[in-house]
């Protein structure tokens, strides 16, 4: 195995799972792809955008903390000193940065997902409409009652439009890149490992009697 070339498709491959959970995310700030919603407060201040959103998993875990080290890593697969087992120890540590930052982003994106979206819906202990999380008091278990697998459920809420499809595509992409991330960061702590003992096996030009 050669750690240095494994390195550098590790780092490559990190970009689009970065990039897409950065782009997701900043997505998610404009439900109903409106910016109204991002300017505008409910009566008693509270903000109309999902909280989960705003806790930025998808765009500082799953994206800068993440983007950052793709870069180390793939300079990583280039010959240095000692053949490179130095750069291959730090990308041990920044692979490991990536893994909390993936780990971050899949953790408010599930939050997200199992507590619903912050919407406009009519709260029929009080019967008045009002902005809130209608989904996240009734969704105590990840079972079948919930609003996930009941698709009727989503005209609860009635603004934004579509809010709730609108998450779960996002807040699910989101997801999956994470876990996606997670692996290739852990993939590459045990190449660290290996480029520790056995460096990163570059090319070493042709032989001269």
């Amino acid at each position: 195995m050669c750690t240095g070339k494994c390195a550098k498709c590790i780092g490559g491959s990190l970009y689009p799972f970065a990039l897409v959970c950065i782009i997701c995310n900043i997505i998610l700030f404009f439900p109903d792809w409106s910016t109204q919603y991002t300017t505008e407060d409910t009566l008693d201040g509270s903000s109309r955008i999902t909280e989960e959103v705003k806790y930025m998993g998808g765009l500082i875990g799953g994206g800068i903390l993440v983007l950052v080290p793709a870069i180390h890593i793939q300079a990583t697969g280039k010959q240095g000193c000692c053949a490179n087992r130095c750069g291959m120890f730090l990308s041990i540590a920044f692979a490991a940065v990536g893994l909390v930052g993936g780990l971050y982003s899949l953790v408010t994106a599930s939050l997200g997902l199992i507590n619903g979206p912050t919407c406009l819906y009519m709260n029929w202990n009080t019967f008045k409409m009002e902005w809130g999380t209608p989904f996240a008091e009734q969704l105590e278990k990840f079972d079948n009652s919930s609003y996930l697998f009941n698709k009727d459920s989503w005209s609860l809420c009635k603004e934004p439009e579509n809010v709730v499809e609108f998450n779960i595509t996002l807040f699910s992409i989101i997801m999956a890149a994470s876990c996606i991330e997670m692996v290739l960061c852990a993939f590459q702590i045990v190449n660290g490992l290996f480029g520790c003992l056995c460096g990163t096996c570059g090319d070493k030009g042709p032989v001269v009697d």
